[in-house]
């Protein structure tokens, strides 16, 4: 990914060195974790309203609740998101993959990427884009959505509209989950980006409302629908992305391979030898590569419902 020498975002927090933190922990009200410029083309014919309409059918067929989610820029409340699911150990601070300098001037690149591509899509629909503001950690962090360690990975918190990154997870991402290569580092941000843009078009709120009326199982389920469309809205982010010309060769296999060795399925059997499919919050290493790649290939928010049928 030829990243260098491109803009970078402002909207970035640096609460590295500070410490602090408390007790308490990301629950189920709490952040969901992970374990373009001018001239950008955007996908027209459905959007915003054909997207939501998807799911809030789905979503009113499936529990029958009051709640309306026709909304486009709505207050978050409740569950942002984690690319990583059930991360228990905390990432080593060695980074490996580049210096913290560089990391860290390629995270703020890549955000900004992702605030040209989705203010481009946002516009084509007649609506603004509020950009999240990316706050980067060391060791542990206070969120809106609650107390964070770096064993939790990157995550988005609604409440207050960040996404949250200790830049050491990327080595625990190179080295435990065998995922290697700056698009895979940039699918990692995109997943979370995915997240916010969730969040402002109303399928987080519609979610966080109705899962304080759900089992465990039933909730998982919905959650894996939810982490899947965000895999999808971070490879519409790579459409574009790949159309700016800043891609290399291998570049999506990158991200795909980072897609499969999260998988629910395989990180169960990598941890401890056996799959629980009730238990998948995050959906299986297939599913979110296809997820991620048939945004990819579409740039179509309406090719990301993942809410409809079949996943």
């Amino acid at each position: 990914m030829r990243w260098q020498g491109r803009r970078q975002s402002d909207n970035v927090e640096d609460q590295r060195g500070q410490g602090g933190g408390f007790p308490g922990g990301i629950g189920r009200g709490g952040g969901f974790r992970l374990p373009g410029g001018s001239g950008i083309r955007t996908a027209r014919g459905g959007g915003f309203t054909g997207i939501i309409i998807l799911a809030a059918i789905f979503l009113f067929l499936k529990f029958c609740t009051s709640i309306d989610p026709m909304q486009i820029l709505v207050d978050s409340g409740g569950t942002g998101g984690q690319l990583v699911p059930g991360q228990s150990q905390a990432p080593s601070g060695d980074a490996s993959v580049k210096t913290d300098d560089e990391m860290t001037q390629f995270v703020k690149t890549v955000l900004a990427e992702t605030e040209d591509v989705w203010s481009g899509i946002f516009q084509a629909e007649g609506q603004q884009y509020p950009p999240p503001t990316m706050v980067l950690f060391d060791g542990q962090v206070k969120s809106a959505c609650g107390f964070a360690s770096a064993a939790s990975g990157p995550f988005y918190c609604p409440g207050d509209r960040k996404l949250y990154i200790d830049l050491s997870f990327y080595d625990e991402l190179d080295r435990k989950f065998g995922a290697s290569g700056d698009f895979a580092q940039a699918y990692v941000l995109a997943h979370e980006v995915g997240h916010h843009v969730q969040n402002l078009i109303g399928v987080l709120p519609k979610f966080n409302q109705m899962r304080q009326n759900m089992g465990e199982a039933e909730s998982n389920a919905m959650s894996v629908r939810v982490e899947l469309q965000a895999d999808c809205f971070a490879g519409i982010w790579g459409h574009f992305t790949k159309q700016k010309g800043i891609l290399d060769a291998g570049d999506l296999e990158e991200a795909l391979n980072a897609a499969q060795q999260i998988g629910d399925d395989t990180l169960q059997r990598k941890m401890q030898g056996y799959v629980v499919p009730e238990s998948f919050n995050h959906g299986t290493s297939a599913q979110r590569a296809t997820w991620f790649k048939r945004g990819f290939d579409s740039g179509k928010l309406e090719s990301c419902d993942t809410f409809s049928g079949a996943i």
